[in-house]
């Protein structure tokens, strides 16, 4: 890729480095001219633009990024379009991510055009939630780099979200004098919030005397009807 000022005659097929206004039209950076926006540049008295100007063996930003994603192998993970050198992927569930953190260190290190990053491992994540995102950093980048990183992602797994597996839970309160009803009612509210978010269901509730037989009897009541 050759990046720097052109003639406008010569910039049909170059991506524009900067936004560019030519009448009321206005072109965004990394657009790919073709011969009408030429001569639109030209009827504006534009007569050179910076541009990057690919080689044979280049791959445009998109393209490379979407190549990338699309090399990975993944569970519960979204790849989403390809838009300004980047791809970004999203939890198909709730879950806990997991990476292959070699594998992401592994591709970082091939060149500082192509960059993925992703979440920590173990992170709790969201449905919906951005868990990495592959970027190309120029305005291309050699093919035989992007087919570099293919050969990577080609070693297995390289990000997973592993879903939550709704349960059904019990819960055991102990009662002790002077504790009052509405801080276990709270309890029992806040416990409830907590495993919602990862899809278990708050089936039971047994409340007790302090005592290790009573507490005994419950949890074995309450193991009957609960994971």
């Amino acid at each position: 890729m050759k990046f720097g000022p052109i003639a406008i005659d010569e910039a049909e097929g170059a991506v524009l480095a900067h936004a560019t206004t030519a009448g009321e039209r206005r072109f965004r950076k990394a657009h790919r001219l073709n011969g009408e926006d030429v001569a639109a540049l030209k009827a504006a008295g534009i007569s050179e633009v910076v541009v990057a100007v690919l080689a044979p063996d280049d791959l445009g930003e998109d393209a490379a990024a979407e190549k990338i994603a699309l090399s990975m192998s993944h569970r519960n993970v979204e790849t989403k379009p390809a838009a300004t050198g980047r791809v970004n992927l999203h939890a198909e569930a709730a879950g806990v991510f997991t990476v292959d953190a070699k594998m992401i260190d592994a591709i970082n290190a091939i060149d500082p055009a192509i960059t993925i990053a992703t979440l920590a491992q173990h992170a709790p994540v969201e449905a919906g939630q951005m868990v990495a995102t592959v970027k190309i950093i120029p305005f291309a980048v050699a093919a035989s780099l992007v087919d570099a990183v293919a050969r990577i992602c080609a070693g297995g797994e390289i990000c997973a979200v592993n879903a939550y597996r709704p349960v059904n839970v019990g819960v055991i309160q102990t009662t002790l004098p002077g504790l009052k009803p509405s801080v276990l009612d709270k309890t029992l509210r806040v416990t409830e919030a907590r495993l919602a978010r990862s899809g278990g269901r708050l089936k039971a509730e047994r409340r007790t005397p302090h005592a290790v037989t009573l507490v005994a009897e419950a949890a074995s009541a309450l193991a009957r009807d609960n994971d």
